[in-house]
């Protein structure tokens, strides 16, 4: 059973690319295509998701991890779930135990639509953290640790910096404990300006998060300031890394010699330098790593430093 957390609206019987109400969905694993047939009760899918969680013991009480994928824009619900199981199923491979579970804010499935998706993105961004991390970490359990960590992709990343944000701005959520261990970005469609220490636009994602890890590649068509649909568009994250000042619990991972590498191996297609690292082994035993946490971030075997002092993917 694969678990999504969709706010898309339903049209004539199917979800929309158009903002709706929360849906809680279990979709059977030979199921290609989420549809409102699959939604349960909220409370239902948050203990089925928590009961997954669980996979083993910490200082002798039970402890599992929650990994939530966040997908990019131009991306329909069918490639959404594939990216999610093709996550689980890199994890798992190299021992994971825990779940994976998307939240499937509502993107189109046209690459025209990017400023559209962008709008979107922002106005669901929020139901991420309130009724999705916020949601867990009220069901914590003094005698089970159970770790939340975020893996985003693409305009996804930029969904997860405006969720962070704005919680903090809310209330009603800015004065609840609320946290996540890991925050995983990937081609992260987000200026790289915003990421730099002091910034306000991502002062609250490294306040509520332990380790922020940034997989860039500057082989990644996809986030040129030269694509059409993204003209006038400040470099990315994703395409050139973190900015120089960072707090310490950044860090940058460089992917471009392990895509280089390997990029035989995904097709050669336009946007394979953006897409690569959901099919990559190398990248998912790193993320693995990223989200046990049990080693610091120098000390990962599947990282090497480069001559410029920072981490790079080995390829």
């Amino acid at each position: 059973m694969d678990y999504v957390f969709c706010v898309r609206s339903i049209r004539n019987g199917a979800f929309s690319d158009e903002p709706g109400a929360s849906h809680f969905l279990a979709v059977p694993g030979n199921v290609a295509n989420p549809g409102p047939q699959h939604r349960i009760a909220k409370t239902a899918w948050l203990k089925k998701v928590l009961e997954e969680a669980e996979s083993g013991l910490d200082n002798g009480m039970p402890r599992g991890d929650i990994v939530f994928y966040v997908h990019g824009f131009n991306n329909d619900q069918t490639t959404m779930l594939a990216r999610q199981r093709k996550i689980r199923a890199g994890l798992e491979a190299q021992g994971f135990a825990g779940v994976v579970v998307s939240f499937d804010w509502p993107s189109a499935s046209s690459a025209l639509n990017y400023l559209e998706d962008r709008t979107d993105a922002k106005q669901t961004a929020l139901k991420l953290v309130d009724e999705g991390i916020r949601s867990f970490a009220a069901l914590q359990r003094p005698d089970c640790r159970i770790n939340l960590h975020i893996l985003a992709h693409s305009m996804g990343c930029y969904v997860v910096r405006e969720a962070f944000d704005d919680a903090d701005d809310r209330p009603g959520i800015a004065r609840h404990s609320w946290s996540v261990s890991q925050v995983i970005l990937v081609a992260a469609d987000i200026s790289q300006g915003s990421l730099a220490a002091g910034n306000p636009k991502s002062s609250s994602l490294y306040r509520h998060s332990v380790r922020l890890t940034n997989y860039y590649n500057p082989l990644d068509n996809v986030l040129s300031v030269s694509n059409v649909k993204r003209v006038g568009v400040a470099p990315r994250a994703g395409r050139i890394g973190l900015p120089p000042l960072v707090p310490g619990t950044a860090v940058n991972v460089y992917c471009g010699a392990c895509y280089e590498a390997h990029k035989g191996e995904y097709g050669g297609g336009i946007n394979a330098a953006h897409t690569w690292y959901f099919d990559d082994p190398r990248v998912l035993e790193d993320v693995w790593h990223t989200v046990r946490g049990h080693l610091d971030r120098h000390e990962i075997p599947t990282r090497a430093l480069t001559d410029k002092g920072n981490l790079a993917l080995r390829p």
